[in-house]
């Protein structure tokens, strides 16, 4: 059971939860999109452990990091067509994480409520859900509406959050990169990480938010089990 002293459980009524990486598993996905990236600059291909070891936000910077140069406006937007058709092809393989929706249903069988945030495009994100037969289960569904020059799950977990009347302090997003423990902390809500997604255990451990195998262990966590 993940370490969750520092939550009083019994005041958290809300999951924000992420998608990609979370509920959604698609790392494979993900790891062809950057490969195509990859051979789209004249860069060898990498393995996931390599990947899961660099990812982050901004993305910018990252892929700097990963192709050895800096990128300007047009190259970047030749990287997101790049990664985003490759990641399309692909979508179709990708199923729900392993307890999904199950765990959906439990969380709210037990009177919590939940809504989905993501950093995918809006667009994109909501027939997704729609056709995974998820949107049932959350009282809001967002992708990205708009840029930030963080690139920051920040702003938009504000935002998400200020639409509903949902004070933070009740809330726990359930997300697998740092960037969403950064976003919860800086939002006032509570963080809680899932080890599934593009982010090594180590890494995610080195945010102090705790860290747990999967998002059936992170509700059991909460509810103390």
């Amino acid at each position: 059971m993940a370490d969750t002293t520092f939550l009083d459980r019994k005041d958290i009524t809300h999951i924000v939860w992420d998608w990609n990486g979370t509920l959604l598993d698609d790392n494979h996905a993900n790891l062809a999109a950057v490969n195509a990236v990859c051979a789209g600059f004249g860069r060898a291909p990498v393995e996931m452990e390599y990947w899961r070891s660099v990812f982050r936000r901004p993305l910018v910077p990252c892929y700097e990091e990963l192709l050895g140069r800096s990128l300007e406006a047009d190259e970047w937007e030749g990287v997101e067509r790049l990664y985003d058709s490759s990641y399309l092809e692909h979508l179709h393989t990708c199923a729900l994480t392993d307890g999904v929706p199950d765990v959906l249903h439990d969380w709210s069988g037990h009177g919590g409520t939940q809504s989905l945030l993501s950093m995918a495009g809006h667009d994109h994100l909501v027939p997704l859900v729609a056709e995974r037969g998820l949107s049932e289960h959350f009282t809001r569904i967002d992708g990205r509406r708009f840029a930030t020059e963080r690139d920051s799950k920040a702003e938009h977990l504000v935002r998400h959050l200020d639409q509903q009347g949902i004070d933070p302090a009740g809330v726990v997003l359930i997300g697998d990169i740092d960037d969403d423990a950064r976003a919860a902390h800086e939002a006032g809500a509570n963080a809680l990480l899932v080890a599934t997604g593009l982010m090594a255990r180590d890494r995610l451990e080195a945010t102090g938010a705790p860290v747990v195998d999967s998002p059936v262990a992170a509700v059991d966590a909460l509810r103390g089990r």
